[in-house]
């Protein structure tokens, strides 16, 4: 097993760099406020930009006046539909191909149409921020408002089945004949569960700075993934790719909302380009709430028949999804049931309905942390049900190849987890009665649920250098949305090369350097790290190269076969020679290479196995049996992902998605006004989080793995894999504490109180 928890910075060795729980490489210039984000980058001359939004949510613009903002102080420019540069329509609501989905263009300011409520019907650039915001209070707008369809429960009868989910995914899937073994199933269980909206909310809105030099475009914006926002300003600004220069180095929280690019790094662009001058703008927190993607709300159906043994004969999961009635999304919420336990008769489906808002977007887990968190209960219901404890009830439906594919899977630990877990927690003392367990005025409850995440890895490019003086330089476009990418990459490089953490500088986010697949799907240390280490074998074959050839070179004719690189030398059998004076030598303007990788998806490894993250989570919570407040106690993580990179960092993104399932289970929702279709609760004060007095005592635990099918490290990916499963086992805690089974999430107070038992005093 490996421990997470933290040790002192250690010895910088010549192999073992890997694995090691280093501090972050990024932390000081944070801490110390050196870590430039996008709206804090300053250029001569920088105007800003505010932008108004529709103050309804369908209809059309009939009369916008803009006179009066126009004569404000300090006002630049006021740009609507009416002036605004010309682009391309918005296109189909379905790309042709997943990728386009990224790269379409996203047109702002185009039309006198208004398709959902803050939808942006103007832009005022000024001097200031404070000038721009006034003038844009000055603006009048005029609309033929029109009715539309805000309710997803009331609009279910016009559900479609979209072509495909996010990322590719088969809509539905069906094996055997589950309506049959269903009907026949001597225990069972049919459950409707309802997850509501909810949005991202990292820390950092969406911001950017636009700047044009002649036909060429630079924007520091906040971006996870450069290429496709290169693209899709590209082709919204009707330009070659070439053109466009995004920078992104530092990114405060993104979990899926900046994947693409929005309102705010168009318009800049736009205004910039009219102006011709620098453009900053920057969504308030309000506005992100429209204009920035969501998770969209769902209503899901679990159906689950086992025979008398707790072995499951069927598996239904169907899901009813909120979705733009101008841009199709389909979160791919029952695909993760296709591969997590065993079932002879299966059926997993997605439908849409489509309603007047803004397109949902991708968000942290998608599928898996609003699927799970109704399947899981599910599970729970059904152990209950058959009188099993859960955890026994999913070891004995543990199956021995995807369920669905028929193939092996790379590793899965998932059984080894939980028992784990169960030892750790202290699992052998939960009351399998709900309500039965008290500590004075407290009811305490025990609640477990598995988790799950594919591991997927994306194609990806690096570049790596080596100086006369043994410095060496990775850059790729990759970015760090604070997950400890900097850290992870500058490991992987230093153990490749056998020299020391200091020797190694990480270049991250920037468009001029390779492309990657950039910071979502947890693919991200998989695939930079992956071309990085390959870079890093190409740079060392050419160092050898020259090596054995060069005259001045003092490893001249060795046996290259028999070289290692470590503690910043290079050795061939008895010879040696320091790395920076043998680049000094043969090299003296250094050495550089590329090294690719290919996406998981056109390998051999990822057709021919199943491949996933697994794990199990265990909460223990306690409610007043008075006024029904929930607090957390504790919980424990138990994870099967591969080899750990950095046993720190992957502690700290383990606790991010637990406390991400403390918010789904308990706070998380956006409420969309079903008469006027705006999101009503649009800012922080209102959109519930966990902080750190809600959050308990957490342990996270990582068993020993390594996966050769996954990639040259055995690692797998956990940014979201915290996030699988956790409210799960917050809402059966909370169920094993009350006997209340709470199927509306969140679990608020007034949903649980009204049923909690009365217990005398």
């Amino acid at each position: 097993m490996t421990e997470t928890k933290t040790s002192n910075r250690p010895r910088e060795t010549r192999s073992g760099i890997i694995g090691r729980p280093f501090d972050r490489i990024d932390g000081p210039l944070k801490v110390r406020g050196d870590a430039a984000y996008a709206y804090e980058n300053t250029l001569e001359g920088t105007a800003f930009g505010y932008i108004l939004g529709a103050a309804v949510a369908k209809g059309r613009i009939a009369e916008i006046d803009t006179a009066e903002a126009e004569r404000a102080p300090a006002v630049l420019l006021v740009m609507t539909h009416r002036n605004a540069p010309s682009q391309p329509d918005f296109g189909p609501a379905v790309t042709p191909t997943v990728p386009e989905v990224f790269t379409r263009a996203r047109p702002a300011l185009n039309s006198e149409r208004v398709r959902y409520y803050d939808e942006p019907v103007a832009l005022v650039v000024a001097e200031t921020f404070e000038a721009a915001r006034a003038a844009a209070g000055l603006i009048k707008v005029r609309y033929d408002e029109e009715p539309g369809r805000y309710d997803l429960p009331g609009n279910v009868a016009d559900a479609y089945a979209p072509k495909r989910t996010n990322a590719g995914f088969e809509t539905d899937s069906v094996i055997g004949d589950f309506e049959s073994a269903f009907a026949a199933a001597p225990v069972k269980v049919d459950a409707t569960y309802r997850t509501p909206f909810e949005h991202h909310n990292p820390m950092e809105p969406h911001a950017t700075l636009a700047a044009w030099s002649g036909n060429e475009l630079t924007i520091h914006t906040s971006a996870q993934t450069l290429a496709n926002f290169r693209a899709g300003v590209a082709s919204t600004l009707r330009i070659p790719p070439e053109r466009v220069r995004i920078v992104s180095p530092f990114i405060g929280g993104g979990f899926g909302s900046k994947l693409i690019a929005h309102a705010d790094t168009i318009l800049a662009a736009l205004a910039a380009r009219v102006l011709q001058r620098p453009v900053k703008i920057a969504l308030t927190r309000q506005q992100m709430f429209a204009n920035a993607g969501h998770r969209a709300e769902m209503i899901q159906q679990v159906r689950l028949g086992t025979d008398t043994d707790g072995r499951l004969t069927g598996i239904a999961h169907d899901v009813w999804s909120a979705t733009s009635s101008f841009e199709e999304y389909c979160e791919q919420t029952a695909v993760f049931a296709r591969s997590l336990y065993s079932a002879p008769n299966r059926v997993t489906r997605h439908r849409l309905v489509p309603l007047d808002i803004n397109r949902g977007e991708w968000m942290r887990s998608p599928g898996e942390a609003p699927g799970m968190l109704a399947f899981e209960c599910a599970m729970d219901e059904l152990a209950e049900r058959l009188g099993l404890d859960p955890i026994e009830l999913r070891i004995r439906n543990e199956p021995a190849q995807d369920p669905e594919r028929g193939v092996p899977f790379s590793t899965r630990n998932l059984v080894a987890c939980m028992e784990e877990g169960a030892r750790r927690f202290g699992w052998q003392r939960r009351n399998p009665t709900p309500g039965s367990t008290r500590e004075g005025r407290k009811l305490i409850g025990y609640g477990m649920a598995a988790a799950i995440r594919p591991n997927y890895i994306g194609a990806a490019t690096a570049r790596v250098a080596v100086d006369r003086d043994g410095r060496v330089t990775a850059r790729l476009d990759m970015t760090d949305i604070g997950t400890g990418t900097y850290t992870i990459l500058t490991q992987i490089a230093a153990e490749s090369l056998g020299v020391p953490i200091s020797s190694i500088k990480v270049e991250l986010g920037d468009s001029r350097f390779p492309r990657t697949a950039g910071s979502g799907g947890s693919w991200g240390a998989a695939s930079a790290g992956s071309a990085l280490h390959n870079a890093c074998n190409a740079l060392k074959q050419r160092i050898l190269d020259a090596a054995q050839s060069s005259e001045a070179s003092p490893l001249r004719g060795a046996n290259a076969t028999e070289a290692s690189f470590a503690d910043g030398e290079v050795r061939v059998g008895q010879r040696s020679a320091s790395l920076a004076d043998l680049v000094r030598r043969i090299a003296p303007d250094g050495f550089e290479a590329e090294g690719s990788v290919a996406t998981g998806a056109a390998t051999q490894s990822y057709k021919a196995y199943s491949q996933h993250s697994y794990g199990a989570h265990f909460a223990e919570v306690a409610v007043d049996c008075d006024t029904g407040e929930i607090r957390m106690r504790r919980m424990l993580a138990v994870m099967g992902a591969g080899r750990i990179l950095n046993p720190k960092t992957a502690r700290s993104q383990i606790i991010g998605g637990m406390t991400w399932g403390i918010g789904a289970a308990l706070m998380e929702q956006t409420v969309l006004d079903r008469r006027y279709g705006h999101f009503v609760n649009h800012d922080l004060a209102e959109y519930h989080v966990p902080i750190n007095g809600d959050v308990p005592e957490m342990e996270v635990v990582f068993l020993e793995e390594h996966d050769d099918k996954a990639n040259p490290f055995g690692a797998k990916g956990i940014g979201e894999l915290g996030v699988c499963g956790a409210g799960a086992a917050v809402a059966n805690a909370i169920y094993n504490a009350t006997g209340v089974r709470v199927r509306e999430f969140p679990i608020t107070l007034d949903k649980l109180l009204p049923a909690l038992p009365v217990i005398a005093i």
